[in-house]
Order: structure tokens, then sequence, then C-alpha cells
């Protein structure tokens, strides 16, 4: 990327601003729907006397399947994360019914953040490195008046270093979810797929992944936030509340 033109009083913008955010659901709520309720069905329903080991497995995993579908037409547009989960649930639901071995819940485990963070990071060698989407976005930061300070200031090109290299670590945080996904299948889950046992280490799996993985990860991803928001009061001047989204 160039350089901006210091004689110019209005550079262009490096970061795309975008809509103020839309109203998002409660987050228990979504976690009871694809987390919790999925691996109580899993657990408890998958004997021959109750929904069986088929019949439980489609029932678990129409509740996330059902979240994924109904958020995408509840925002009217395509979100990547929900295709992405839809798709996850599905593979999920094939190699139940399709009783592969269970290496290969693994490697799907594995496989949808390994392929985030794969493109992550190959963004970075783009104009427009994911950073922009997925951390330092318009639903999170006041996009246009963090432009215009860092304008006011000449500082576009060090904050695109900053960005780059924040690029990098948003792509080590997926690298570590996918390393961690496929550790604890290959140690959580060992019956064959198609039957009770293996819905019941399955069940148990959704509960673990959460604690273990994903608030990890959530962990890493917010102190990458405010490490890219240190940066940027650094390099504008303005203040965390000034930089953050209200409302």
């Amino acid at each position: 990327m160039t350089s901006p033109d210091p004689a110019s009083p209005t550079p262009a913008s490096p970061i795309p601003a975008g809509t103020p955010p839309a109203r998002k659901p409660n987050p228990l709520l979504e976690i009871g729907i694809t987390v919790l309720l999925p691996a109580f069905i899993l657990m408890k329903l998958s004997s021959p006397e109750r929904l069986g080991a088929v019949g439980a497995l489609l029932f678990a995993l129409a509740f996330p399947l059902g979240w994924g579908l109904w958020d995408g037409l509840r925002h009217r547009k395509l979100n990547w994360f929900s295709v992405l989960g839809v798709v996850s649930t599905l593979l999920t639901g094939g190699i139940g019914l399709l009783k592969l071995d269970a290496q290969w819940l693994a490697v799907k485990e594995a496989a949808v953040p390994g392929l985030i963070g794969l493109a992550v990071l190959v963004s970075n060698f783009t104009k427009t490195p994911l950073i922009r989407v997925l951390v330092f976005n318009a639903q999170l930061f006041d996009l246009d008046k963090v432009n215009q300070a860092l304008n006011e200031r000449r500082n576009m090109v060090p904050f695109e270093l900053r960005l780059r290299t924040g690029t990098f670590l948003l792509a080590a945080t997926f690298f570590f979810s996918a390393t961690a996904n496929y550790l604890l299948a290959r140690f959580v889950v060992s019956a064959p797929a198609g039957t009770e046992a293996f819905n019941e280490q399955l069940g148990r799996l959704t509960l673990l992944s959460y604690p273990i993985i994903a608030i990890p990860s959530m962990l890493m991803m917010m102190g990458l936030m405010f490490w890219l928001a240190r940066s940027a009061r650094q390099l504008t001047g303005l203040d965390l509340g000034d930089m953050l989204r209200t409302g």
C-alpha cells in the first residue's frame, strides 16, 4: 500500500467505515440453543428406549442448524460465520449418519477454524486484511472518528503497520483453536459413529469445547482488540471511550 500524500487534505481512509451495528441476540440464549440443548439431547436421549442414536443426533443438530439459518434470515444478508456454522453442523451429521471413523470428526473440528485462520493470514497480503472485518470494525469502533484523527496526525501508515501485525496475531488465535479442537476431539470421541456411545461423547465434546477452547479464544480476541485500541489511542490521541461506538 502506498503512503498517503502529506499535502492532500483528505487522504483516502484505510478503514472502510460502516453502518451502526444491529441489535444482537442474548449470547446466553445462543449458548443454550447451540451448546447446552444439543449436548443434553446427545447425552440423555440417545438410548434405544428414547430417541435412539440417529434420532437424537438429528434432533440435537437441528438446534444449531436452525439457529444458523434463522440468523441469516434475520439479518437478510450472508453471514459467513453462520454459513460455516451450518456447514460444520451438516458435516457432523454426515459423519454420524455415514458412520465414518471418529478421526474425521477431529479433522472437521479443526478444519473450520483452521480455514478461517488461513484466510486471515492470506488477507494480510492483500489491500484489505480481515482484521478490519473481524476485530477493528464499525460495530465496535467509530471508524470515521479514528480515520479523521489519524489523518490529522499523519499516522495512517504506522496504524496500517499495526493492523498488519494484528492480522498475524488474529490468524494465530484461529490456529490455536484448530489445534485445540483436533486434540480435544481425538481425546474425547473414540466410539464408532452412529452409536449411543458416540452421541454421548459428542455431547461431552460440545460441553468441554466451550470452556477449554471457546473462552480462551475469546480472551485472546479481546486482548488483541485492546492492543489495537491502545495502538489507535497512541496514534490518534483519542481516549478509548471516544473511539468505541456507543449505543
